[in-house]
């Protein structure tokens, strides 16, 4: 019975594999991932190092941001799907489920390491000195009225100064990703929501009025001030570099590959830095992943030797090639976790994701 059911399984794939093919006219050779634009250069490294070692094809990558990747992923199965998707933000339970019910019942989630999320500016100005509440008064789209607890109006701050005193007297003008980027969802999370907390009252609304409490704290300005620069991190740090009074939100990786032309800022007088992102100091940090689509592993080829790449110590270890390009690698234990995950395929259930 139980040869049956294997059997049966692998030729439901096999069929499944067979139409999308037919409609094609032909297999796919090559492994097809999208997703994090933070992602995104990690990977891009260990597909040219597969590239040059194996047989096969180097991967297609697109950088189609977080959410982006997750809904072309969780589409459906076969070859005019990805099978592989990156991202900076864990799967929600929501987005698995949407995956379960369009067919793809076995996702496989490895994380790879933590990244730090800065907010930078250009090296030709002074270093900002932030703190989560001032990055919350200088882009929620309503902030609070000083003295009246409960009460919202419409941001008018138009300096940095007018927020702190102790910062400079320019113009708020910040590039940042947009919503479907993995990024702005941390960034939402861990400074929005770490700076409207200052606000007492607002921080209680957290367990007596949750649907408030995020709309005050995952809502942006819209007039202006707060500018969505897109999914690729090196556009923002381009027009830093061009617009020296800007500030732009983005991951640690592109700061650490562009030092000579971005610097970041201190957070709650922690600057972001290796050292600080590793050891949890530095307060706007990330772990970051990427999903298997289980059903396409042995029916692309080339999958579980890209996989074997990236989880090698070569790449991911404390001392391998990612960490050149500003990945913060996970401690051994976690590492090796994450490899007897790849190896052995083992799926993520909702009950994970609690």
């Amino acid at each position: 019975m139980k040869k049956f059911i294997i059997t049966s399984i692998g030729l439901v794939y096999l069929f499944i594999f067979g139409i999308a093919q037919a409609g094609t006219g032909a297999a796919r050779d090559y492994i097809s991932i999208v997703g994090s634009s933070t992602v995104y250069p990690f990977a891009t490294v260990v597909a040219e190092s597969f590239g040059k070692k194996n047989r096969f094809k180097t991967p297609k990558i697109e950088s189609t941001g977080s959410g982006g990747g997750h809904k072309l992923f969780g589409a459906g199965i076969g070859i005019e799907h990805p099978d592989i998707t990156n991202s900076s933000a864990r799967i929600t339970k929501n987005q698995l489920k949407k995956d379960f019910k369009n067919g793809v019942k076995e996702v496989v989630e490895v994380k790879i390491g933590y990244d730090g999320i800065v907010v930078a500016n250009s090296r030709q100005a002074r270093v900002f000195r932030l703190t989560k509440k001032d990055l919350f008064l200088a882009l929620a789209k309503q902030v609070p009225v000083v003295g009246d607890q409960g009460v919202l109006k419409p941001n008018h701050y138009e300096t940095w100064k007018q927020i702190n005193p102790s910062l400079p007297d320019t113009p708020i003008e910040v590039f940042g990703p947009p919503p479907t980027s993995g990024t702005r969802d941390t960034f939402m999370e861990l400074a929005m929501e770490g700076g409207a907390n200052a606000f007492k009252w607002i921080a209680k609304l957290k367990k007596s009025d949750q649907k408030r409490y995020k709309v005050i704290c995952h809502t942006m300005r819209e007039d202006g001030v707060y500018i969505e620069a897109g999914e690729n991190d090196n556009l923002i740090v381009d027009k830093l570099s061009k617009a020296p009074e800007a500030l732009g939100i983005l991951g640690y990786s592109f700061l650490d590959q562009n030092t000579d032309k971005i610097q970041g800022a201190f957070i709650d007088g922690v600057q972001p830095t290796f050292q600080a992102i590793s050891d949890g100091t530095y307060p706007v940090s990330r772990p970051l992943y990427f999903y298997i689509k289980k059903a396409h592993v042995d029916n692309i080829p080339g999958m579980r030797e890209y996989l074997a790449e990236f989880t090698s110590e070569m790449a991911w270890g404390d001392e391998g090639y990612l960490t050149t390009k500003g990945l913060i690698p996970m401690p051994l234990e976690e590492r090796q976790h994450y490899r007897k995950v790849v190896q052995e395929l083992i799926p993520l259930t909702l009950d994970d994701l609690n």
